[in-house]
């Protein structure tokens, strides 16, 4: 006699969109290891802007929907590069928002980054994870990237909740996983939404902290946390998608995976 397993399924409606996190091209700040924060303001270096120039033509036939942007110089310029190459930003606004700025180091700012971590060792403290005198907390910065995160996915659902499908989710599904092949549109194949995300290094790592440790995101088979938590190169990629269900006129995030990070391969000539 056979057995066959039975699986029961709920029918929800759900929005699946992709989040594209960039971190800014180098500056002459990043070339001398010297901290910017929010106090300086530093425009891209030459090779800033060559390496925003290659993110563009690595990402120019990825479709986008959304674009936010740090409403730092350098954030912004690495996105224009970005946009520039893609036809699907052709009309779409660039919106720049505060609560992606770069972390705040306080008195740190404008001095090297080996001296913060000399003011973190005297402290009795690890680095990265202290916060000099003036300086935003990691628990500061991380209520910036919930209340960002909340945001998003409010403008995002009210724009685009007429574009997702009836999702069939088994009750006992495994985790979803997508073959991840080095490609510009990796784990966004079927997916009709996507945000282009261009923001900092230090502000990255927080958020990529707080998806993996609170948010729950499955991790990409074979990652190292290590690797996951360490900072992203100029121009560094990570990608996330994530599921939103609608409860009660809002928006609530119900999954989010990780599809890659700190991808780089565009700059490397």
């Amino acid at each position: 006699m056979r057995h066959y397993s039975v699986v029961t399924f709920r029918s929800m409606k759900a929005l699946t969109f992709g989040l594209t996190l960039v971190r800014h091209g180098e500056t002459q700040y990043n070339k001398e290891g010297l901290l910017q924060g929010q106090a300086i303001d530093s425009p891209l270096s030459e090779m800033g802007l060559q390496q925003a120039e290659a993110a563009g033509r690595y990402l120019k036939d990825v479709k986008f929907t959304n674009v936010f942007v740090s409403d730092m110089l350098r954030a912004q310029q690495t996105a224009e590069k970005i946009m520039k190459h893609n036809s699907s930003c052709s009309g779409l606004q660039m919106a720049c928002d505060p609560l992606l700025k770069e972390i705040s180091f306080g008195i740190a700012e404008g001095g090297r980054v080996q001296d913060l971590r000399d003011m973190a060792k005297a402290a009795g403290q690890s680095f990265p994870g202290f916060t000099p005198p003036e300086g935003e907390t990691q628990e500061q910065v991380k209520e910036r990237v919930k209340e960002f995160l909340e945001k998003m996915l409010q403008q995002i659902g009210a724009k685009h909740w007429h574009d997702r499908g009836e999702d069939k989710t088994p009750l006992c599904a495994p985790p979803e996983t997508s073959l991840v092949e080095g490609k510009a549109d990796d784990g966004l194949r079927g997916v009709l939404v996507h945000a282009l995300v261009v923001t900092h290094g230090a502000y990255m790592c927080v958020a990529v902290r707080y998806f993996v440790e609170e948010l729950h995101c499955s991790l990409p088979l074979g990652s190292d946390r290590a690797h996951m938590f360490s900072l992203s190169p100029n121009t560094g990629l990570c990608r996330f998608i994530l599921t939103v269900r609608k409860e009660d006129d809002r928006f609530k995030l119900s999954g989010i995976r990780c599809v890659f990070v700190h991808r780089g391969d565009h700059v490397k000539q």
